[in-house]
């Protein structure tokens, strides 16, 4: 009777052991299941284009040869204008209201002239000759 209570109580916490080994096994899955969800979730989405262009946007001449650049839009309201050159590196920011601005301090080359009227917004190339 001793032998088999032994076995008994043996086999019981061995069986105890288990179902919480299980337990365990169980909740890590479970846990690195939903982080890996999670992970998904958070990936960026493309985003959209949140501003809309401006209407009637002329740039011209381009590339520029004399030091002078004109913008016009149909509306024509003042202009934020922001030029980079090809490293990112802001080289001009400034308010426009009238359509001519003068580049003639900025070497030849690329760069990228992002123009902001009101709520609206356009990038474009920029040649400087």
């Amino acid at each position: 009777m001793v032998h088999y209570l032994n076995y008994f109580c043996t086999f019981t916490i061995q069986t105890n052991l288990m179902a919480k080994n299980y337990f365990y096994t169980i909740t890590l899955l479970v846990f690195f299941f939903s982080v890996s969800l999670s992970a998904q979730e958070t990936k960026q989405q493309p985003r959209t284009q949140e501003t809309a262009t401006i209407e009637g946007l002329s740039l011209y001449p381009n590339p520029v040869t004399n030091g002078k650049v004109y913008i016009t839009t149909k509306n024509d309201f003042d202009k934020e204008i922001i030029i980079f050159d090809v490293l990112g590196k802001k080289v001009l920011q400034t308010i426009l209201s009238s359509k001519e601005l003068n580049v003639s301090n900025l070497s030849s080359g690329v760069y990228i002239i992002k123009i902001n009227e009101r709520e609206a917004s356009a990038t474009r190339k920029l040649i400087i000759r």
